[in-house]
């Protein structure tokens, strides 16, 4: 299959608008790098099938598309209500309690056992994606929590709830998630994201569970909590990639901070070499209608030209009425705003304190050298993937062609951006490699005759060590 030219990738979420395999094939030729199996919703049974049905296309289609299972996380919810739901005005007081029931103008039942003790009188309760906003005005310590209205408005049944000022004391996994993890981990699922992360400690807890079943899966961390904000550092530092999700950060934070925060974390995520997503209502009207609107064409343009590596489809791709549509369009954008992306003043700073430092030096060094001497490509030979994740981050202009011996490691690195993945597993003498590789790239159509690759890989080529080697070859 030819390779896509979009550097900035598309991940795309499955549902009933997307699973069968003839409308996952068509995503995968429109451009879809990851597909994201959204553990919110769906049994255990339709996301295996879905995920056999993309490894049997990247088999027909000698693709690497990427497989993300994300965990739901603790996400709190009112339950149900009378006549679907209740007419508020402001100033109205409601009791919000953690015994179970059908709620009414006095009393609604709040899924989060603890609400009661971790809740402070002044803090605000948003319900419904902000559009319910109380304010704490009593707490018995125990079971309930007096609330204020403080706009009028519905609140329906079953709809979520965010704390932005409360320290919640819920675990990051829940026993859902402890579930759906057992059963991710029997899949060769390429990353795990974990859901509202408040610190390093929540993404520690996650990998000693993937570590302990011996899976190579590594973990995306979904920022959507004002504490994820202010801890980003140790979380991009202990996290394999990143998601920005803007959808509950939106409620959480105040939403006009959101735009700088997401410049922000894409920063940072460049600097340490970490994949960073955007997500969350980037083409969200195609749910319903066959183009954009005019801000989400800008939306999607800006999160290319702030570097992220990429950007994700929710309910556009999964219960949307246009997928194909959505996925062609988000396409179109990004090749046109990658023509005005200017990388220089995003490259990062090699640490020299790091434990990485020769390698780093060397994987920038082979992205300047393409730069200097014009060459069409970067060719990179890989166990872990390090070597993708950090000449990436340079953002060269050359193209970056990854072999590795692991099919399964290759859907991983297809999420990284300007990355474009080969099996390989012959690994003979260092120059019977670099031969090897040029040729398959001549296969491909990545490379011409008379054009200039620069190789990189270890010597010698048997120990597996980490980038310690750069040569620049003429393609005979």
């Amino acid at each position: 299959m030819k390779i896509a030219n979009h550097r900035t990738k598309i991940v795309a979420t499955i549902g009933p608008a997307s699973s069968s395999s003839s409308q996952l094939k068509a995503l995968i030729k429109a451009g879809v790098d990851l597909f994201r199996l959204n553990f919110s919703h769906g049994t255990h049974e339709e996301h295996k099938a879905v995920l056999q049905k993309i490894l049997a296309l990247n088999k027909e289609l000698n693709t690497h598309i990427g497989i993300l299972a994300d965990l739901q996380g603790p996400k709190l919810r009112v339950g149900v209500v009378q006549d679907g739901g209740i007419p508020l005005e402001e100033g109205q007081v409601i009791t919000f309690t953690n015994e179970e029931g059908i709620g009414n103008a006095q009393k609604v039942y709040m899924s989060y056992v603890d609400f009661a003790k971790d809740v402070k009188v002044g803090e605000r309760v948003l319900c419904d994606d902000g559009k319910i906003v109380f304010e704490v005005i009593a707490t018995d310590g125990v079971s309930t929590v007096q609330l204020k209205a403080l706009y009028p408005g519905i609140l329906y049944s079953n709809k979520g709830v965010n704390l932005p000022d409360t320290d919640v004391s819920l675990p990051c996994l829940t026993e859902k998630d402890l579930r759906d993890l057992d059963f991710i981990l029997t899949l060769p699922v390429n990353w795990i994201a974990l859901s509202f992360v408040r610190s390093a400690d929540d993404i520690h807890a996650l990998r000693s569970i993937i570590d302990s079943r011996g899976h190579r899966a590594k973990i995306i961390s979904k920022v959507e909590k004002p504490q994820a904000v202010k801890n980003i550092k140790s979380i991009i530092k202990a996290s394999n990639a990143i998601m920005i999700a803007r959808g509950d950060l939106g409620v959480e934070v105040p939403i006009h901070l959101v735009p700088t925060i997401q410049k922000d974390i894409i920063r940072k995520c460049i600097q340490w070499a970490r994949p960073v997503i955007v997500a969350t209502q980037m083409m969200e009207s195609m749910m319903t209608n066959p183009s954009p609107s005019r801000a989400e064409v800008t939306d999607v343009a800006n999160a290319v030209l702030d570097g992220a590596d990429a950007v994700m489809l929710s309910g556009e791709t999964s219960v949307g009425k246009h997928p194909l549509e959505t996925v062609r369009a988000m396409n179109r954008i990004m090749k046109e705003a990658e023509k005005h992306y200017s990388w220089r003043d995003k490259r990062p700073k090699i640490n020299r304190k790091s434990s990485t430092f020769l390698s780093d030096i060397m994987c920038v060094t082979a992205a300047e050298t393409a730069e200097k001497v014009r060459a069409v490509a970067i060719c990179g030979l890989t166990v872990s993937g390090y070597t993708a994740f950090r000449v990436s981050s340079y953002r060269p202009d050359a193209q970056i062609c990854i072999f590795s011996s692991s099919s399964e490691l290759l859907g991983t690195l297809n999420l990284v951006w300007g990355v474009r993945c080969f099996l390989y597993d012959k690994f003979t003498t260092t120059d019977g490699t670099i031969e090897d590789t040029i040729s398959i790239l001549k296969e491909n159509h990545v490379v011409q005759v008379g054009e200039i690759v620069v190789n990189t890989g270890s010597m010698p080529i048997e120990k597996r060590f980490r980038t310690n080697m750069m040569k620049i070859s003429v393609v005979e």
